[in-house]
């Protein structure tokens, strides 16, 4: 059983790690290790909150007599997509704004990856936790098969959401105006294409569930990217302003 374990922690570390080691390489000012460990642990240690938060919160509209599509919309959107995103964030903005880490804009779209990526981890050892009838065969095989998928899907997921919230923080950091705005914004897009990612692999059926998610990723991908180059384009003129 303490083999399982193990396993079970170094194949959800994985896709993590790997996505990792992927995004620190687009900052040509590289980050501090140190930063970002504390970044990356204490976005594995808000899946605590976040756990009881949505256990609390499905719970509650269970007890609600309320339709049961509405119902399902309110389950993946805000309290599954919703908590998420905002635990994430909390993380940049309690331990990286006003911190002397934080000198570029593209540090604010890296470390919001970082926490999610920390994030992720723990959802992905989770996720890996296989029933004891299973045989060790049936283990192995089950363990890779998820390992992968969290890192092309749910793993990359949480990334690029997060990056897109991270782009607009730093677009708000740069500006005096309007920063409730581009928050506002940026958490609602992050949210809402989160939500409908989950929401679709769970509610549609058919070519719809793997069409609509995939394009979700790669609607994603595109604007992660865009954001990346924007800020590295902006950093001469951006002084960040970072909140007192």
């Amino acid at each position: 059983m303490d083999f399982m374990i193990i396993l079970y922690i170094i194949f959800g570390l994985i896709p993590s790690l790997t996505w990792l080691f992927y995004y620190l390489k687009k900052d040509n000012l590289p980050e501090s290790k140190r930063m970002i460990l504390k970044i990356f642990f204490w976005g594995a240690f808000m899946t605590i909150p976040v756990l009881f938060l949505q256990m609390g919160l499905t719970s509650l509209i269970k007890n609600i007599s309320i339709n049961p599509f509405l119902a399902s919309l309110i389950y993946w959107f805000l309290i599954i997509s919703f908590t998420e995103e905002i635990f994430k964030y909390f993380v940049i903005k309690l331990k990286v704004i006003n911190s002397p880490h934080l000198d570029e804009p593209i540090d604010v779209m890296i470390y919001m990856v970082v926490s999610a990526l920390g994030f992720a981890a723990i959802e992905n050892i989770l996720y890996l936790f296989a029933p004891s009838s299973f045989s060790f065969t049936d283990i192995i095989n089950r363990t890779l098969a998820l390992s992968f998928i969290r890192f092309v899907g749910a793993t990359f997921l949480h990334t690029l959401c997060s990056a897109i919230i991270g782009y607009v923080l730093a677009l708000s950091l740069c500006k005096l105006k309007n920063r409730f705005v581009y928050m506002f914004l940026g958490l609602f897009i992050a949210t809402t294409l989160h939500g409908l990612y989950d929401f679709s692999i769970i509610a549609l059926e058919g070519s719809l569930k793997t069409i609509v998610p995939i394009s979700i990723l790669i609607i994603l991908a595109i604007l992660t990217s865009f954001g990346f180059e924007k800020l590295k384009e902006i950093k001469s003129i951006c002084n960040l302003k970072t909140e007192n």
